[in-house]
This record gives structure tokens, C-alpha cells and sequence, in this order.
């Protein structure tokens, strides 16, 4: 059993410097909400931060189906503990096992499903996603690499992860035959891999068939076992984890952090965005039928400012940027005066007031009614999203400007669909109402 080495003051910094920084992605003030929409992007992060403070290092093996990766990882923890078998895809998911080789380190090999099973597009996802939060590859081949391989070999290669080439059944080639075979790997894989991780084995016990021939030309047959090799894989991942130790698993860690924190925030503003369009539409509904079923004109607008005020509040919380009423209302205010510059101060006035309904529900004073409520409901949707917009942006409008945000929502807005729908949900709602209260 190999000798622990003691980690480098160096390895322990680029330890902690990596942890502090999954634990910012992790602690990061995001809403519950949108912290429950990537649920299972935070168990991932989760997963890296326990595999760095217990100072675990994870081997993953890669390859196209029966080049005998399960039987390679089965020879260096020397018992049967992956999954083997003559079918191709017998390694259905990703599985882990504790290689004991260093007392005091925690070092994991982990199996992956061929990279060209039949209809195993899922399987393979998952092996390039275990690729993807390995600290070192084992890329397994049992021949001149093939095409396929070759492929899956440059995508892995886009991790930055080291890299192994393990030539598997190295024992049906002649010592002549290893040595061209091992030129030509260097030539195909110069630049991808280097030339000391280009190693043979031999993964399982084989019987070979003997003829000799004696003094008198007699053929005799015999069957000789061909014994596990795995020496020269030992020796290098032994040389990689004694020369990086921690270092590896935090420069690793390091990336992974760094991509899926890119990728986080990503579909947290995505997220947001999502749950920002729900509950605009949500108080632009509410605005739209405060308007069209109130008959006192001024009580509109005192409802439509307070809807739309509390809108803002409501999307400032989502986007952890939590803002005051009057702040709410300084950016309505900001917002209705580029709208009455682009608009035209009649059409902004249709928006916020309700002058033309009357006090009863009669046909045409219904259609009036729901003319006023898409009207409010058009204002909240422009509102909402400017407010959003500039609520994205860290409560900042860019070099652009708030006029430019404005008239990029408005650009972005089919004023007639959105009206039209509207006033149909309002109608409806009006209807049902009337008819309840029969």
C-alpha cells in the first residue's frame, strides 16, 4: 500500500480558496423560490463541498462499451466489486467505490455507462457529467482509437481535467506491436494527452492456448493463464496524486465551481424571469379587473397605483434587491414619464384613469368597462417589465437609459394581442361575476 504524502502548504490554499468559493455559490442570497427551482443544482454543489472538506479524490473511467473499464477498476481494488459482463451496457449508472491504496486518503474510482450504447443517450449524459466533476479520467481503449472514440476523447479533453489513456488487453499484442501501437497514439493524441499518461494493461486473467511441437512432430496442446497487469496504471495515478495531492481535487473543485457557478446564475435569472412574468401577470389581472369593476374614477386610480406599486415591491423581493414604498414609487414615476414621452401624454392618460365607464353594466358599458381594464392591464405589463428590467441589471439602467429600456419594452410589446386578451379574460370575469351574483 502506497505511503500517504503530506499535502503542500500550496495544495491546502487552493483547498480552502476552492471551498470558499463553492460555500459563496452555496450561501448566496438567492429567493426560496428560485433556490427550490435548482434544487438539484445546489445538491450538486452541495456533493462538492463535502467531497472537498473530507479531502476526497474521485477517479472516474470513460469509454465506449467492453473495453473492460468495469474489469480495469475491479483489478485495482483486487476484488469484484463493478458490475462486468459479455452484454454491452451492463453498466447502467454511474457507481463508486473506495480504492484503499492510500490509508489516509479518501480516493474514489467511479464506473460510467459505454459511451455508444444503443439508445443510451441518458447514459451517456451521465458519463459526461461524472466526467465533469471527476478530478482525473481514466479514458480506456482496447485497440488504435477509433473515430467514436477519438470524438468523446476532445469533448471529455473540454473539462480540463488529467487525463489517463489506458490501452485495456494490452496481452494480445506483441511487445513489437505495443511500442507501434503506442507511436501512433502519441501522434493522434498529441496536444490532448501527454505522452507519460499513455499506459497498457491487462485487466483480467485470460487463458491462452499453447501448441508445441515435440522431437517427433508432435503437436500437444496445453492452456496457460495470462495474468493481470496493471503495474504501470498504479504507478502513474500513484505519481499524479503524490505530486498534487489536495492540489488536484481544489484546482478541480475550483473549475466545477466556476462553471456551475456561471450556469447558476444563469438559470437563476432565467428562473427569476420566469416567476417575474407570473407575477406581473398576476397584478396586471388584478389591476385590469379593479378598473373595469370599479365605477368611481378616482378610486381607479388610487387602485392602479397602489397595484402597481406593490407589483414593484413584489419583483424587487424577488430579485433580492428589496426596495421601500417610496422607492417603489420614484420608479413608477420614472417609468409613467418616459412612457407619456413615447406615447403621447392622451394615450398614457387612457392608461391610468378610467373617465369613460359609467356606474351601470350594460352591454356597451361592459365592453367600455373592459376597453378601460385591458387599457390598465397594458400599463401594469409595461411597468412590470421596465421595473424588472432595470431591477436585472443590479437597480441600474445601463448606458442605455430609461427612455431606451422603455421604448425597447414597448418595441418588444404587441400592444393590440395584449389588449385583445385582456379584455376577453376581463369580459369573462365580469360575466361570471354578474352571473354569481344572480
Amino acid at each position: 500500500m502506497a505511503e500517504t504524502p503530506e499535502p503542500s502548504t500550496g495544495g491546502e490554499q487552493h483547498l480552502k480558496l476552492a471551498t470558499d468559493s463553492l460555500r459563496k455559490l452555496f450561501e448566496d442570497n438567492v429567493p426560496t423560490n428560485v433556490r427550490d427551482a435548482l434544487q438539484e443544482d445546489y445538491d450538486q454543489i452541495r456533493a462538492m463541498l463535502e467531497k472537498l472538506e473530507q479531502g476526497h479524490v474521485h477517479i472516474a473511467v470513460f469509454g465506449r462499451v467492453s473495453v473492460g473499464k468495469s474489469s480495469l477498476l475491479n483489478a485495482l481494488l483486487g476484488k469484484n466489486v463493478f458490475s462486468t459482463s459479455v452484454l454491452h451496457g451492463e453498466t447502467k449508472q454511474a457507481s463508486m467505490n473506495q480504492w484503499p491504496e492510500y490509508s489516509d486518503h479518501g480516493i474514489y474510482l467511479i464506473d460510467t455507462p459505454g459511451i455508444n450504447e444503443v439508445q443510451g443517450e441518458e447514459r451517456e449524459r451521465l458519463a459526461y457529467e461524472v466526467s465533469r466533476r471527476a478530478d482525473l479520467l481514466l479514458f480506456v481503449i482496447d485497440s488504435d482509437i477509433t473515430e467514436v472514440e477519438f470524438e468523446a476523447l476532445k469533448q471529455v479533453a473540454q473539462v480540463h481535467r488529467p487525463i489517463i489513456l489506458v490501452v485495456n488487453k494490452a496481452d494480445r499484442y506483441t511487445e513489437a506491436e505495443r511500442k507501434q501501437l503506442r507511436a501512433i497514439l502519441r501522434t493522434r493524441t498529441q496536444g490532448i494527452i501527454a505522452p507519460e499518461n499513455i499506459v497498457f494493461t491487462v485487466s483480467q486473467v485470460r487463458n491462452q492456448t499453447i501448441i508445441t511441437v515435440d522431437d517427433k512432430g508432435e503437436e500437444h496442446e496445453s492452456v496457460r493463464q495470462r495474468p493481470i497487469d496493471i503495474a504501470a496504471l498504479k504507478m502513474r495515478l500513484w505519481d499524479i496524486i503524490e505530486a498534487d495531492g489536495k492540489t488536484l481535487s481544489a484546482l478541480n473543485a475550483s473549475l466545477f465551481a466556476s462553471d456551475l457557478s456561471q450556469e447558476v446564475s444563469e438559470r437563476i435569472l432565467t428562473v427569476k424571469r420566469q416567476l417575474g412574468a407570473k407575477t406581473i401577470r398576476l397584478y396586471c389581472i388584478a389591476k385590469g379587473v379593479a378598473v373595469a369593476v370599479n365605477p368611481i374614477p378616482v378610486a381607479d386610480l388610487v387602485a392602479a397605483a397602489a397595484i402597481d406599486a406593490a407589483m414593484v415591491l413584489h419583483l424587487s423581493k424577488l430579485y433580492g434587491l428589496p426596495m421601500s414604498m417610496k422607492e417603489s414609487k420614484e420608479l413608477i414615476t420614472v417609468i409613467i414619464t418616459h412612457l407619456t414621452l413615447l406615447m403621447g401624454a392622451t394615450w398614457v392618460v387612457n392608461l391610468l384613469s378610467s373617465a369613460l365607464k359609467v356606474s351601470t353594466f350594460g352591454v356597451s358599458t361592459l365592453i367600455t368597462a373592459a376597453t378601460q381594464g385591458a387599457l390598465a392591464w397594458y400599463s401594469t405589463l409595461v411597468i412590470g417589465q421596465v421595473a424588472e428590467r432595470w431591477l436585472a441589471n443590479g437597480k441600474s439602467w445601463g448606458d442605455a437609459g430609461p427612455k431606451l429600456v422603455v421604448q425597447q419594452i414597448l418595441d418588444s410589446l404587441d400592444r393590440d394581442s395584449v389588449m385583445s386578451e385582456a379584455r376577453e379574460e376581463i369580459l369573462s370575469y365580469i360575466r361570471t361575476k354578474k352571473d354569481k351574483d344572480k
